[in-house]
Formats: C-alpha cells, structure tokens, sequence
C-alpha cells in the first residue's frame, strides 16, 4: 500500500492520487508494497526502492549508502508491543530532496501514533528530514513503553521465583517461570538489537543532515534521540544482568528440587534396607530353623523390621538430612 503525503507546514494531508507532485509531498510511504507502486515512486522520485530481501541484508555498506543523490539508511524495529507475541522487521529510510521515502513490511503502530503527535502539533512535518527524526523520536517512546512492561513482567517472575513460602501453582512452578524469564530475555534481545540499530540510523542521519543543511533543531533532536537511546541502552543492560541472574536462579532451584528427590529416593533405600534384610533372612526355606517354631516369632520379626527401620529415620532426622 502506498500512501502520499503532503505538507501544509504544520499537518500532513493525504495527497489527491489524481494531483501532482509538488514541492510540499513530503512523505511517501510505502507499506507491503506491491511492485506497482515500487515503480510508481521509483518514476516520481528517480530512485531505486529496496526490495525485501535487500533490505535483509547485514553488511553496513547495503543498510547506508548513497545513490542518485538519495540516502539509504535501514533499521531494525520491533512492533506489536501490546500483544503477546513481539514482532521484528527491518525500515529503510531514503531522503531524497525535500522528500522522504519509508518502506515496511510490516504495520507498526508507530506509525499512526506520528500522525497522532503531528495532529496534536507535537511534531514538526515541514521537510523528509523532519518527518523521519519525528518517526525515530516516535519508535524510541514505545521501545521504552516496552521496557516498563518488561520491567513489570521481570519483578512478576522474580516474586514468582523468590516467594518460596507460598504453595506454587501452575504459573509459579519453576518451569513455567523458566519459560517466561526466557521469553522475556529474548524480548530484551530484540530491543536490544533494535536500538543499536537506531543508533546507527541516527548517526547516518546526522552526517546526511550536515551535508543537506537542514534546520538546526533537526540537530537539536538528533541528539536527544541519541542520549534518549543511551539512557534505554543503559535500562535493558540492567534488565538483562537481571534476567541472567533469574535465570541462574531458576535453574539452581530447578537442580536443588531434583537433588532433594534424588536424595529422599536414597534415604528411603537405607532405611528400607534392614527390614528388607531381615524379611530376606526369615523368608529363605530351610529345614532347621529354630525361629520358625516360635509362637511370638512372626511378630518379632514385624518390630524387629519396624525397629530396623525406625533407627535409620531417626538418625537422618538428627543429621538433618531429611
């Protein structure tokens, strides 16, 4: 889908399909795209739009670059943050001219949530260069919505993992808290990821605003983006320590679980043992056994063989191994 868009200086307008293109379509954006209308913007613009499988790609050289007097910077972003399955997908940025060019394969609500600030007058959307730093701006206030709903999600585990007075339920037993701290590490993986990549695209931005002369507040808000994604840089560094550390915890406590069973098995061996001898000793078919005549014989044999394996319980209760 390709949707246009004009600029009136403080709001953008879809731009009439039957009009043409005039120095104030400052946006041209272009979701899952069909061939079609790669070529239409290739024709309006004179540029080449990446195609999916190239803007894939990992080497630095094919994610910014300059052509035809155009700038090519791709990033990787996460969408989907409200649900439970956290999506990934790459955005190529070109500026060319007084335009820009965004290509996405994927609908990422950040989107709309720009054209949300640039109604509320929130967002400046006179030129490509400050459309683009409104988009970055925009894609680093939900990555850090992101974090506080990992954040809550972490301290929900780490009670779940530390609370060991409580009888554990179904989404307190030990592996299903694993399988959430991984989810949720995997999840900060991405974001990760995600912000470096952002880094990268804002310094490739500022380089490309130096040369085109752009408006010093562009500058202003390249920065602030930039210290914004250090201090979000900062936040998932603790995020993931923590998470290493609940995970080393879990999986202690796993073990510790496992050898407190292995370790009931082995006690209830030895106790076991001195009945079972004195069972296999009564229980063997010779002739001449005087015990066989006895009247109390069959009792003593039972308190014998309780005694035999009261003894044992007694001393492991005493050594504190039970």
């Amino acid at each position: 889908m390709l949707t246009i868009y004009d600029t009136t200086g403080t709001s953008l307008l879809k731009h009439d399909d039957t009009a043409a293109i005039t120095a104030d379509t400052v946006w041209f954006d272009l979701l899952n795209p069909t061939k079609e209308e790669d070529n239409r913007v290739e024709d309006l613009l004179k540029i080449s739009v990446p195609t999916r499988a190239e803007m894939r790609e990992i080497e630095a050289s094919s994610r910014f670059y300059q052509e035809n007097g155009a700038s090519y910077m791709t990033g990787f972003i996460v969408h989907n943050i409200d649900e439970h399955t956290l999506g990934s997908s790459t955005l190529t940025f070109i500026l060319t001219g007084n335009a820009l060019v965004t290509v996405r394969y994927s609908d990422s609500k950040a989107f709309p949530a720009f054209l949300s600030r640039v109604e509320r007058g929130d967002a400046t959307c006179r030129t490509g260069a400050g459309i683009m730093i409104g988009l970055i701006e925009t894609l680093i206030e939900r990555q850090a919505d992101l974090i506080e709903q990992i954040q809550d999600r972490v301290d929900k585990l780490a009670k779940g993992v530390f609370e060991l007075q409580k009888r554990r339920t179904r989404d307190t037993k030990l592996d299903a808290l694993l399988k959430g701290i991984g989810a949720q590490g995997d999840i900060v993986a991405r974001v990760t990821e995600s912000a470096t990549s952002l880094e990268r695209v804002l310094h490739v931005l500022k380089n490309t605003a130096q040369e085109r002369n752009c408006d010093g507040k562009i500058f202003q808000r390249i920065e602030t983006a930039d210290r914004d994604l250090t201090s979000l840089a900062e936040h998932m560094r603790f995020l993931s320590d923590r998470i290493g550390f609940l995970l080393n915890a879990t999986l202690g406590l796993i073990s510790n679980e496992q050898n407190q069973i292995i370790k009931l098995f082995s006690v209830m061996a030895v106790m076991m043992m001195p009945p079972t001898l004195v069972a296999s000793i009564y229980g063997m078919n010779f002739r001449h056994m005087p015990e066989l005549e006895w009247i109390e014989g069959y009792p003593l044999a039972l308190g014998l063989m309780v005694i035999s394996a009261v003894i044992p319980f007694i001393y492991f209760r005493h050594r504190g191994w039970l």
